[in-house]
């Protein structure tokens, strides 16, 4: 027997390394639900002693009606018998309160733990580096945790409160066998153990199968996404590419379901014949329990007793058992969740951090930077050394791919240069909190984005925390360019904007200006326009042009354009092609060396007359 525990004990170590979380996970609970969590372990511990009172007054009640049988029913010992079945019915009764009382408990648990834990995950999602979002490894991880771990800590804790209330009912059954042989529990125990075995070889199988589909579940969402989504509804229809994912999102589906089936089939074989092996044995305890009666050696109400404690501990070990299932499968969830959010950021604050300037005095400057993206190869900067005076504004063109936007992530330090450094005044970007570079930033992104809420709310949200006025919001979007549209909507700057919740929709182009109005209000020394005109017609891209200088005065302004028409405007302008600038000057300047901008200027022109664009 002590061998056999050994070897089991040896294999649970092995198959059990998540153990480690189920304190961890208590806490999580503990921080979420406070004193909701001590009600429900009260609860737990009182529902796992009163059915072992329930057996013995159902074996008190027999034996009392039985004696009333054989002496002949009078008032005492009628009184007596009634009186244990009152017992009886009353523990019943309180056994039904409390297990109601448990179930709101849980309730209540469930939803302020749910809320923290979605708390948790968005909080580290937000001060991860945008180098996470670079890797299909991070997605992975993000949807165990999020879509499929978030509940997972509060049903592990329903698994553990009926693991300990089964426990406390199993021991006290087992208490009331070993007063009839030594042998009625040990061969309940043996009974549980083949099952027992194939819940942890089988949940150990099915997690190493989830953790290899976890990307084909996330292509899954992803063809479900495109089928239902307004962004790609146009293109669906248009080249007739609807069934083309339907049948993609299918196939995938298919894979997966076919594999689940037949996991499900080898286990339940396996369970099968394990349960078999446990009946059989309970079988036997039955058996010599009717053959004590037979002799007289059990009277009804033992009969009874052993009958119920049996039969309760039976369906015990069946609970146990499918709460160790719940649990192995939770804790494995619950792994994917904590190591999601042990996740840390590679860019930090300094250790001690410096001021930076309220106001550029010298300017920014780029120094020997050279960067690629993770799990890319490529250099997108190569020793790229770049100055921009403060108070000027300066325009970046080139080919696509050739570092432009890259320029703008690394000044808002979204990554750190693997060589090299950015400065502002002489002052290296690291040596800077984050947050306070943030606020001496404001970016108009390539791909800015909507944000289903009022027009004034999707201007002020550049600056919530400066709390702008109405006049200041206006302001901005009369800079913009954005005031015009926004005044045609039915409430003006009320009007709810994007059509998830049923709101006024915008051009490409109005979008933009609004974004634009949102970098505005930002009252940043650095502006950052990456293709601020993409969107807008010649006519609107002129008018926004004619505002523009007055916007940036006082502040350093860089424009990342393909636009010549916006980059023209700028006090110089600078070509970066391959992570290297290969030209500066003005827009005349450059048009006189005749060589990379003048052509490409040309080009532009060309392209402009044979479409009739002003």
């Amino acid at each position: 027997m002590n061998v056999i525990l050994i070897k089991f004990a040896s294999k649970l170590r092995k198959l059990l390394p998540q153990l480690p979380y189920i304190p961890q996970t208590l806490k999580l609970v503990w921080t979420a639900a406070g004193y909701w969590t001590l009600t429900w372990a009260v609860l737990v511990v009182l529902l796992g002693i009163l059915p072992v009172a329930q057996v013995y007054l159902f074996k008190t009640a027999i034996d009392s009606f039985v004696a009333v049988l054989g002496t002949g029913i009078h008032s005492t010992n009628l009184w007596a018998s009634l009186t244990i079945i009152a017992l009886l019915v009353t523990l019943l009764l309180l056994m039904g309160i409390l297990g109601n009382l448990n179930n709101w408990v849980r309730t209540i648990q469930a939803e302020l733990t749910e809320d923290y834990i979605s708390s948790l995950i968005h909080e580290k999602a937000i001060s991860l580096d945008l180098a996470f979002f670079d890797s299909s490894n991070y997605y992975d991880r993000l949807h165990r945790a999020h879509l499929e771990a978030r509940n997972r800590p509060i049903s592990l804790l329903e698994n553990l409160g009926e693991f300990i209330r089964s426990i406390l009912t199993l021991l006290s059954m087992v208490i009331v066998l070993f007063s009839f042989g030594i042998w009625l529990p040990l061969g309940l125990l043996l009974s549980t153990l083949p099952p027992f075995y194939l819940v942890v070889k089988f949940n150990k199988i099915e997690n190493q199968w989830r953790l290899q589909n976890t990307s084909a579940k996330r292509y899954a969402d992803y063809y479900s996404t495109l089928l239902t989504s307004r962004d790609s509804a146009a293109e669906l229809r248009l080249f007739e590419l609807g069934m083309h994912f339907k049948t993609s999102y299918e196939a995938i589906r298919e894979r997966l379901r076919q594999e689940r089936m037949q996991l499900m089939r080898q286990r339940t074989f396996a369970q099968l014949i394990a349960s078999f092996i446990s009946l059989f044995m309970v079988g036997i305890a039955l058996s010599w329990m009717v053959w004590q009666m037979a002799k007289g050696k059990l009277t009804l109400g033992d009969l009874a007793l052993l009958f119920q404690a049996l039969w309760i501990s039976q369906g015990l070990l069946q609970t146990l058992l499918t709460n160790i299932n719940k649990t192995y499968q939770n804790l494995l969830f619950i792994k994917d969740l904590f190591e999601f959010l042990s996740l840390q950021p590679q860019v930090t604050n300094p250790v001690v951090s410096i001021t930076p300037p309220s106001v550029l005095q010298k300017g920014i400057s780029f120094e020997q930077v050279t960067f690629r993206y993770p799990d890319s190869q490529q250099l997108a900067l190569n020793q790229f050394t770049l100055f921009i005076p403060a108070g000027q504004i300066v325009a970046i063109v080139g080919e696509n791919g050739g570092g432009k936007s890259t320029l703008v992530k690394l000044l808002c330090r979204f990554y750190d240069p693997e060589f090299g450094r950015i400065t502002l005044d002489g002052i290296d970007l690291r040596d800077f909190s984050l947050a306070e570079l943030h606020r001496l930033i404001t970016v108009l992104f390539q791909f800015p984005i909507h944000y289903h809420d009022t027009a004034a709310n999707n201007i002020a949200l550049s600056a919530l925390a400066f709390q702008p006025t109405s006049i200041e919001i206006e302001t901005a979007a009369q800079g913009a360019g954005a005031d015009i549209p926004i005044q045609r909507l039915p409430s003006g700057y009320g009007t709810l904007l994007g059509k998830w919740f049923g709101g006024a929709e915008l051009s490409g182009g109005e979008w933009q200006r609004v974004a634009l109005a949102r970098a505005f209000l930002r009252q940043a020394p650095i502006i950052i326009l990456d293709e601020p005109t993409s969107a807008m017609d010649s006519w609107a891209e002129a008018d926004w042009l004619a505002r523009f200088r007055n916007l940036a005065e006082g502040r350093t302004a860089i424009i990342i354009t393909h636009r010549f028409t916006t980059a023209m405007q700028a006090d110089i302008i600078h070509v970066v092609t391959n992570g290297r600038v290969i030209e500066s000057g003005t827009h005349t300047e450059l048009l006189a060396q005749g060589s990379f901008y003048a052509q490409s200027w040309q080009a532009q022109m060309r392209n402009c007359l044979v479409l009739g664009v002003d």
